[in-house]
């Protein structure tokens, strides 16, 4: 097939505008953020907030109960995922107020990267819950962990928390060595990478079962690693210990909140 043989199929952004919003207004807080002289950073705190309001807003306002496919069907939009992403964007707001004082009780750390870095992993949280297609989970996925890898490593002049930031880099890059290869042997085994399509064909039993039972063992260990499911959290102690050490990460009620908004956004997959 040439390509002018193919038909180039215009997206409906209107499913993922609510990820564009978030997407955009990230941008503009950093760029508004050279602008600011105020220590405390009330103001990007501030367009934090109202950033992830609006994006409450922007999926009330779209979602109109139907399933719908856009992105070659690789973003679904529905009723459950809306009602996660609102729940997601309800556990930020709270995480972000709870932290505030704690951030601003270390100066070295009240910086305006802390508010940009949680807008980035909520956005990838909202791209797992409306993935459609393994590659859209496995890029989520990476956004929320390259920002929590951030997090942990805020105080840069902490050895502990560099240290800890290192070692959870390393293993999650591990883990994403695993989802990838158990994606792959999901493809051998089903053909396609579409989470709907891999449903379709293994109640048919269109599949090569031996395969694609390796394929999920490394897929569910992948995402194991990431959350620090048991048996795969042996890497827990280490981080949170050394994240402990003057990080924005170390607040127990920061930690237990980002780890649920994970966990949630990775279930919304199943």
């Amino acid at each position: 097939m040439t390509l002018a043989e193919m038909q180039f199929q215009v997206p409906d952004l209107r499913l993922a505008s609510a990820e564009i919003f978030m997407l955009l207004m990230a941008c503009v807080i950093l760029i508004v953020d050279l602008f600011v002289k105020d220590r405390k950073r009330t103001v990007i705190f501030v367009a934090t907030q109202l950033t992830l309001v609006g994006a409450a807003v922007v999926t009330f306002a779209t979602s109109t109960g139907e399933i719908g496919y856009t992105f070659s069907n690789m973003y679904v939009g529905d009723l459950m995922g809306d009602l996660l992403k609102l729940l997601v964007y309800l556990t930020v707001i709270i995480v972000l107020f709870y932290s505030r004082d704690y951030i601003l009780e270390r100066e070295q750390m009240a910086r305006s990267e802390y508010y940009v870095l949680a807008l980035f992993a909520t956005l990838g949280m909202m791209v797992m819950i409306s993935a459609n297609h393994f590659l859209t989970v496995y890029i989520g996925l990476e956004l929320l962990s390259l920002s929590l890898y951030a997090l942990v490593a805020m105080n840069r002049d902490s050895v502990p928390a560099t240290e800890a930031a290192m070692k959870y880099f390393v293993l999650g890059a591990l883990a994403s060595g695993l989802l990838l290869y158990g994606m792959s042997m999901i493809y051998g085994a089903t053909g396609t990478l579409e989470i709907t399509a891999v449903a379709e064909r293994l109640y048919t039993g269109q599949v090569n079962k031996p395969i694609l039972v390796f394929g999920l063992v490394f897929l569910v260990s992948g995402i194991a690693f990431k959350l620090g499911v048991v048996p795969f959290h042996m890497w827990i102690p280490d981080v949170y210990h050394g994240a402990r050490r003057r990080s924005p990460y170390s607040s127990p009620q920061l930690r237990s909140s980002l780890r649920l908004r994970s966990s949630c956004a990775c279930w919304s997959t199943a």
